[in-house]
């Protein structure tokens, strides 16, 4: 059974204040839950008692079981999956010099202002699946351990480094021959241009693009183009959708 102060700690979460004041976020559902469970322990596992008769729990965690009724009152999703648990946010903060080394022999995303929290998970599950180890965040982006966008990385917040640094700063402490890549409506052809398998790729705010400050140190400017090029189209496509396919086009090079 779980008490009212348990549920109110835990939906506290929702706020960005309280995660920072508690350094805990909230992940929920066997496969969120179980991916992070298998990098690190939680500090709080609520679940019925279905999911906790199949699964060891360390002992260091505190084990709540609760009741079908009780996990829906405590659950921020519509339908409720077993199990949620509270773990510990790693440190975001990173020195731009720190950052940069991400980029330096491997392939890094960087965020400018992506403010919208399944976007922000969901490329968080991208860089997972194009095996980008890590996103490196402006401090105006979404913050990456909100409930949204935890569910939305289904898991990948567990293999994924989430870094928040300047992104202005980052850039220019980079090596002189590490690519700067952005995508832009006035860039290349990305199925034409050159891409080396390292660097940094810059994906801008959902209604702005990349800011002007941070275009202006972009090394290479990428379109992924509509087509057939004459036809009257969308304006631009979703950031998560963008980064997809940019991403895939930097495999498919490899």
């Amino acid at each position: 059974m779980i008490s009212k102060n348990q549920v109110k700690a835990i939906r506290q979460l929702e706020s960005k204040k309280f995660r920072k004041e508690r350094g805990l976020f909230v992940a929920e559902g066997p496969k969120v839950v179980g991916d992070l469970l298998e990098k690190t322990s939680a500090v709080t596992i609520v679940a019925t008692d279905e999911w906790l008769q199949a699964h060891l729990t360390p002992a260091e965690t505190e084990v709540v079981c609760v009741s079908d009724d009780e996990l829906r009152r405590t659950s921020f999703l519509q339908h409720p999956q077993q199990v949620m648990a509270t773990f510990r946010i790693p440190d975001l903060q990173t020195e731009p010099l720190t950052a940069a080394k991400h980029a330096i022999g491997r392939l890094c995303l960087a965020l400018d202002g992506v403010r919208d929290p399944g976007n922000l998970g969901t490329i968080i599950r991208i860089a997972d699946w194009f095996g980008i180890e890590t996103v490196i965040c402006s401090h105006d982006s979404a913050d990456s351990y909100s409930p949204k966008v935890v569910q939305a990385t289904m898991g990948s917040i567990a293999r994924v480094k989430v870094i928040v640094a300047d992104l202005c700063a980052l850039i220019d402490a980079l090596p002189a021959d590490v690519p700067v890549y952005g995508t832009m409506l006035d860039g290349d052809n990305i199925y034409q241009t050159t891409l080396q398998n390292n660097g940094l790729l810059v994906m801008g705010n959902e209604g702005k693009g990349i800011s002007p400050e941070v275009a202006l140190k972009l090394t290479h400017r990428l379109l992924i183009p509509n087509y057939p090029p004459e036809r009257a189209t969308a304006d631009s496509l979703n950031v998560a959708i963008a980064t997809a396919i940019a991403c895939a086009e930097f495999r498919r090079r490899e």
